[in-house]
């Protein structure tokens, strides 16, 4: 019965107090939001990532070549200068490896910038990022092919001028023709012109970078797929900085990066500038999470502040209300009321404040994540 009508007269002390009420809960409602919203978006952020970084191989291994740590520091006036082919890793060290380890090793993929061009038939064009690749990139980097094939071993080690291309340079050369296959496509790049064959059509997936961009739906640049050793023609070096090994199912990836890097290292034993360095994609993904996790962990931290200032915000009102309603209270302790139940008049007028506040800012928090993670998911995506 006592605590039945602290009940009521809170709630008429609301209703009498509706604008201070609501700036009362302004507060809470505000801290709870922005943590469940900036939690929530973290973990959709977190997910994405981890999911991305999982779709580029579990049994991935990269290897890079780079400046030891000594040659590593900036200097005043200074740029880095382009690194020589005989620091660089062999097409012929690779396949060694590959050789030694056949059985561990599922593929290896390479890759060479060839630069961007257009292709263009008379009114007809498509902008396009030459790449030259091997046969082993297509498992690595999980290529769709619409229709036709990938290059294969025979295209790189002859130097075919064969080219794996996107629909989307299709839909604009052959209007969307897929019997493109087969056909010729002239790549015109700063004066030159090249004739490739199409082998094999891709399906094009939109970037992160193409969503956000102000290019038209025409003018999107994508990927040429020609082999590697044709994009080595042109290229300054002709060797690899960095390059991806596959590892089979069954083998452990951990141990065999380990390995991997010992073997590669080996080789630089001698060289004083530069080292070869071998990460796979568990240790990565361990890394960029553990990273996310505490950029999260910090902003949610930050907006728990908020909360703190709206707790500090009840019970500043609380006594400014105490001190309001003195008559009140005198009134009351006249006709007998114990200090008591006055204090708790005034305990559960604050506790409904939170309460009330508390559940509008989980609604409200709830749907800031759910638009938070909406629009996140249509820029997310690689």
């Amino acid at each position: 019965m006592f605590l039945k009508e602290n009940i009521l007269l809170a709630i008429a002390g609301l209703k009498a107090n509706k604008v201070r009420a609501l700036l009362t809960m302004l507060g809470i409602i505000i801290g709870i939001a922005s943590v469940i919203a900036i939690v929530s978006i973290g973990d959709a952020v977190t997910s994405s990532v981890s999911s991305t970084m999982a779709s580029m191989g579990a049994n991935n291994i990269s290897v890079n070549v780079a400046e030891k740590e000594a040659q590593t520091s900036f200097r005043m006036g200074s740029s880095s200068t382009q690194i020589d082919d005989q620091d660089l890793i062999s097409m012929s060290q690779i396949d060694a490896f590959v050789q030694r380890y056949s059985n561990e090793v599922s593929a290896v993929s390479l890759a060479c910038s060839g630069g961007s061009g257009k292709a263009k038939d008379g009114r007809l064009y498509a902008n396009v990022n030459i790449s030259g690749v091997n046969e082993g990139y297509k498992a690595i980097n999980d290529i769709k092919l619409s229709k036709g094939r990938f290059l294969n071993s025979k295209d790189v080690d002859e130097s075919r001028k064969v080219a794996v291309v996107s629909d989307k340079l299709v839909s604009n050369m052959f209007h969307g023709n897929m019997d493109a296959l087969g056909k010729e496509i002239n790549v015109y790049k700063d004066d030159d012109v090249t004739t490739y064959i199409i082998i094999g059509i891709y399906k094009y997936e939109k970037s992160a970078m193409s969503i956000m961009g102000t290019t038209s739906e025409k003018d999107i640049s994508t990927a040429l797929y020609i082999p590697v050793t044709v994009a080595l023609e042109t290229a300054d070096n002709k060797n690899f900085s960095n390059f991806t090994v596959k590892t089979n199912t069954e083998v452990d990836n951990t141990e065999f990066t380990n390995t991997t890097e010992k073997y590669f290292q080996k080789l630089y034993t001698n060289n004083e500038r530069y080292k070869c360095s071998a990460i796979n994609m568990e240790s990565m993904l361990s890394s960029a999470t553990s990273m996310l996790d505490t950029i999260k962990v910090a902003i949610a931290a930050i907006a728990a502040i908020a909360l703190l200032v709206g707790g500090i915000g009840v019970m500043n009102i609380m006594l400014v209300s105490v001190t309001e309603r003195t008559r009140e209270i005198g009134t009351r302790k006249a006709l007998g009321a114990r200090s008591l139940f006055i204090k708790m008049q005034f305990i559960v007028e604050s506790i409904i404040i939170c309460v009330i506040g508390g559940i509008i800012g989980v609604i409200l928090g709830i749907l800031l994540a759910a638009v938070g993670v909406q629009l996140l998911g249509s820029t997310l995506v690689i």
